[in-house]
C-alpha cells in the first residue's frame, strides 16, 4: 500500500473509535451525566468531532491548502495582526486587547492541526512497525500507545483549550467578529492574499462558528460539565491503552 493509502486507513480507522467513544448510551453506561447533556447533544459533540477535528481523508486533502495556511497563522501571529493593526474599526473596538484575543483565537484551533500530526505519526511507525491494515481498534490503540505519553496529554490540553474558548461567550463573540472582518479584508486584497489563504481562516472560522453553536444548547454549567467528561473520557480511555 502506498502511504497516502495507510493514511487513509488509519483516519478511517481514528474516526470509528470516535464513533464508538461518543455513543450516547456507552457514556450513560460508564459516566455519570446529568439528563440535560442527553443523546442528541452527545450526537451533535460526536458529528462536531468528526466534521472538524478529525474529518475524513477527502476533506482533508480538499482542504490540505487551507490547513497550511493556517499553521502559519497558527505559528505567527504577527501574520494577522499586521492586517487588523491597519483596520481602525478593530482598533477602536478592541485597542491594546486585539492582538491578545486575536492569538487565543489561534490557539484555539491548534487542536484539529494536531490531530492531523498524530496520524501522520501513525503512518511512520505503522510502516515501521509492520502494523498492517486494515486498523481496527485493537490496532489503532497499538499506534496510540506507540507515542509518548506526554505527546498525546498535550493534545489532550490543546482540545480542552478550544472548548474552554467555545466556553467564554464574551471572548469567543470578540474571535469570531475579528476573524470574519479579517476575511473580510482580506477578501478586498486578493491580490495579497490566495484563496488557501483565506480558505484557511474560513474553515477556522467555520470551527469556531459550529463549536460555538454546540455549547449554546447548554447552559453554562453543563458546558463546564461536558468539558470535564471530554477530558476524562480521552485520558481514561489513554490509561486504559497505556
Amino acid at each position: 500500500m502506498t502511504r497516502a493509502e495507510i493514511l487513509q486507513d488509519i483516519i478511517d480507522g481514528y474516526r470509528d473509535t470516535i464513533r464508538e467513544r461518543y455513543q450516547y448510551q456507552n457514556i450513560k453506561r460508564h459516566y455519570t451525566i446529568p439528563e440535560s447533556i442527553n443523546e442528541e447533544t452527545v450526537a451533535l459533540l460526536r458529528s462536531f468531532f468528526l466534521d472538524y477535528i478529525y474529518p475524513d481523508f477527502e476533506k482533508r486533502s480538499e482542504l490540505d491548502e487551507a490547513f497550511k495556511s493556517l499553521d502559519e497563522y497558527i505559528k505567527q501571529p504577527q501574520k494577522l495582526v499586521r492586517i487588523v493593526v491597519d483596520t481602525s474599526r478593530l482598533i477602536f473596538r478592541y485597542g491594546r486587547h486585539l492582538p491578545k484575543v486575536l492569538h487565543t483565537g489561534l490557539k484555539a484551533l491548534k487542536s484539529f492541526r494536531a490531530a492531523a500530526k498524530f496520524e501522520t505519526i501513525f503512518v511512520e511507525e505503522a510502516i515501521k512497525n509492520h502494523i498492517e491494515p486494515p486498523y481496527d481498534l485493537p490496532k489503532i490503540n497499538r499506534l496510540i500507545n506507540l507515542l509518548p505519553r506526554q505527546e498525546i496529554e498535550d493534545f489532550i490540553e490543546t482540545s480542552q483549550s478550544l472548548f474552554e474558548t467555545l466556553h467564554n461567550k464574551a471572548l469567543i463573540k470578540k474571535i469570531i467578529e475579528i476573524i470574519e472582518y479579517v476575511i473580510f479584508v482580506m477578501r478586498k486584497k486578493e491580490k495579497s492574499y490566495s484563496p488557501g489563504q483565506i480558505k484557511g481562516l474560513e474553515f477556522g472560522l467555520e470551527v469556531l462558528t459550529e463549536g460555538n453553536s454546540l455549547f449554546n444548547t447548554l447552559t453554562e454549567r453543563d458546558q463546564e460539565l461536558l468539558i470535564a467528561l471530554i477530558t476524562r473520557i480521552e485520558r481514561e480511555r489513554l490509561d486504559q491503552i497505556s
